[in-house]
């Protein structure tokens, strides 16, 4: 199968999604699977994960109840408190649905740069394999190093890295990114996401090529067996349409062998999430 390992819905509201400010406009409104299926046809593309976009047991509840009715959503990653006492309670809740994938926490949006190497963060990811489930790192570059020190903690916990760290795209800069990410890609439970990058880079003034050293790094870093594509739709539409986002995947990917653009566009995102044929 062909699978957008990443992307989001919502029904917009002021109150529910903050995080959607003035600069980000273009994106207040709703986006529904029905707004997403011309794409997914127009590529061909089998189905989708659909990845927390709010910090709730709400949102994870309703993404799960789009799943039901919607079979273009072969996975979804949602969010609990992992921080909390009831985080079992929680995730054995939401794992009774056989489209659970995995969980999601907004790193990103922490203040502290060692958030997740804090005591009740690390007792809620540790919960996470006893449940089959995956966890998605949402990071910003200066956050690596704690990534790195997270999944060596938990050799078995499946980790995917989100929008590969958001490096500095519109100014080039690649390192320390590029060094710690191959220090993370060492560890062979951690997959990563070639998705989020065009809103890295200079909006809707990027060029194809801005993109081809860092996925030169990404490549080389986790190969072919561990690498999926994501359009990180609808936030990219912020920089850039659907078809562009997978036009630069397609075209940086057309230079290797068949059978690894087959594997980085659908099957290592099976395999990760574990989802049902």
């Amino acid at each position: 199968m062909r699978i957008d390992s990443h992307q989001h819905f919502w029904n917009y509201g002021s109150k529910e999604y903050p995080w959607i400010t003035d600069q980000l406009r273009r994106i207040r409104q709703d986006f529904l699977p029905a707004d997403l299926a011309p794409e997914l046809a127009k590529f061909k593309i089998d189905g989708t994960i659909a990845v927390q976009a709010r910090s709730t047991l709400e949102e994870s509840r309703w993404l799960l109840n789009l799943a039901d009715h919607y079979s273009s959503i072969k996975g979804v990653v949602g969010w609990v408190d992992l921080q909390s006492d009831k985080v079992e309670e929680q995730l054995g809740e939401l794992v009774k649905h056989p489209r659970f994938a995995g969980v999601r926490h907004v790193v990103q949006d922490e203040p502290d740069d060692n958030f997740m190497l804090r005591s009740d963060f690390l007792r809620g990811v540790g919960k996470l394999k006893q449940f089959n489930l995956a966890y998605d790192i949402l990071i910003y570059p200066k956050q690596l190093p704690a990534a790195i020190k997270l999944v060596e903690k938990f050799p078995e916990q499946r980790f995917v890295l989100d929008h590969i760290a958001k490096p500095f795209i519109k100014t080039g800069v690649i390192s320390p990114w590029k060094e710690q990410i191959q220090e993370l890609a060492q560890a062979k439970n951690v997959f990563c996401k070639i998705s989020g990058m065009v809103t890295e880079a200079s909006w809707n003034e990027w060029k194809t090529a801005d993109f081809s050293p860092y996925l030169d790094v990404v490549c080389e870093a986790f190969g072919e067996d561990r690498l999926m594509f994501g359009s990180d739709w609808p936030v990219c539409l912020l920089s850039a349409s659907y078809e562009r986002v997978w036009g630069i995947a397609n075209e940086y990917l057309r230079k290797l062998p068949a059978r690894s653009c087959q594997k980085i566009l659908g099957e290592n995102t099976v395999k990760f999430y574990r989802l049902a044929s």
